[in-house]
């Protein structure tokens, strides 16, 4: 069994190692770049703009780094000294071994876990956010935020694990099927209910308002083939002058959102090309692309969970009972699966971008021209101090977007 345990953290030690090398690479591939602003930059930012969005790169990438060794070293202790289990087996002798208890079990583990990075959450909001200018949250707003997500979290999470674990008792060769069906068509359900039930607790949804660029984009709407009955504003500027724009659901109960920043940023026909590239992922039918995907992706995540929870030594090897229930199989599986799935983060991201491009390309056709989207991109590129100059390693690991000039160019391209 210790074989299993050692694997486990020479896995947890490579990831982890790789995730600070692509860091360094980033940073000094940035800090290479710093100075005057490259020829191929020029109107995009001016000279102190283009060295503040160095700045918070490198403090971003400082940061994450340190969060990254943290995380590593809390999750490598908690299962290399058995504290994991017996915090497991000390709640299941009060909370009992039934279906509901089980659940409450791992909310309450869940809880426990997110402790340790709240620090972190508070640093990257009030001090590097705040130092360059995005947080707009109050201490208040956070902390209520905190509480709302715990609640929230309990309400939805809780009677899906007790169904989960329901499944697995009722049907003991066949739940990991099962298991998944309910898991997929909860996960369908709250593309729906999410913007409807839960955004608005955090948030408030306003329909934009009459006037000239409503009347714009509703007509974009319209000639691309997206039927959409409003379009909606959220005030996200009440936490941060980050801003985006997304669509959401499907069928009759997709909406489209855009974020107050969003509008106060761009103009008319700049928000008219960031719309055409949202509709762009619908019409290309890029939402049911990754909902096939992530089916695939669940399936099979389901049954490798239900052969490591059918074997003698998964349990065991993280101290764990050999007869522990099959909550803690659901509860590992969360933990440890990220030093795998972590190696293919390239490939999803690599498909994500060629979304992108795709999005891109609709939204120059849609208005006839690559110019809106690309002042739209530099103005963002601007306002959100992103980083023009990323290591083409790290950005290939982790960008879902390709970078500002790979979008010109490919949109600028007959």
């Amino acid at each position: 069994m210790d074989s299993i345990l050692i694997l486990f953290l020479f896995l947890l030690l490579a990831k982890t190692g790789f995730e600070i090398i692509l860091n360094r690479l980033n940073a000094r591939h940035v800090m290479a770049n710093q100075g005057p602003i490259p020829d191929t930059f020029q109107g995009i930012m001016d000279q102190e703009e283009y060295d503040k969005a160095g700045q918070y790169t490198l403090a971003k990438l400082k940061f994450g780094q340190w969060e990254t060794l943290f995380d590593s070293l809390v999750l490598a202790v908690i299962l290399a000294t058995g504290w994991l289990a017996w915090l497991y087996h000390t709640l299941t002798a009060r909370l009992g071994e039934g279906v509901w208890g089980q659940s409450l079990v791992l909310f309450v583990i869940g809880i426990v876990l997110s402790l340790p990075g709240i620090p972190f959450e508070y640093y990257n909001q009030f001090s590097l956010e705040e130092r360059f200018g995005f947080n707009k949250s109050s201490k208040g707003l956070w902390i209520s935020d905190k509480l709302k997500e715990m609640l929230v979290s309990a309400v939805l999470f809780i009677p899906l694990l007790a169904g989960l674990l329901a499944l697995v008792r009722w049907l003991p060769a066949t739940w990991w099927f099962f298991g998944f069906l309910v898991f997929f068509g909860f996960s369908l359900l709250m593309m729906v209910l999410y913007p409807m039930w839960i955004v608005p607790l955090f948030n408030k949804l306003e329909p934009l308002q009459a006037g000239e660029l409503k009347t714009r984009l509703m007509d974009l709407a319209d000639r691309t083939g997206f039927k959409a009955q409003t379009i909606q504003v959220i005030d996200g500027s009440k936490r941060s002058a980050h801003s985006n724009a997304y669509f959401t659901g499907f069928g009759k109960f997709r909406r489209i959102v855009l974020f107050d920043t969003l509008i106060d940023q761009l103009e008319s026909e700049e928000l008219e090309a960031v719309l055409a590239h949202e509709i762009g992922h619908y019409r290309m039918g890029h939402v049911p692309k990754m909902l096939g995907l992530s089916a695939i992706s669940g399936l099979l995540g389901f049954w490798v969970l239900f052969l490591l929870a059918s074997s003698d030594w998964f349990l065991p090897a993280f101290g764990f009972n050999a007869d522990t229930g099959i909550a803690a199989a659901f509860l590992l599986f969360g933990l440890v699966s990220g030093v795998l799935t972590f190696w293919v983060s390239p490939l999803m991201s690599k498909w994500s971008r060629k979304h992108e491009y795709e999005a891109d390309a609709f939204a120059r056709d849609a208005l006839d021209r690559a110019s809106p989207l690309v002042g739209a991109l530099r103005r963002l590129s601007k306002k959100n101090l992103s980083n023009l100059t990323p290591h083409p390693l790290y950005s290939a690991w982790y960008y879902s977007h390709p970078t500002l000039i790979e979008r010109e160019k490919a949109m600028t391209q007959l």
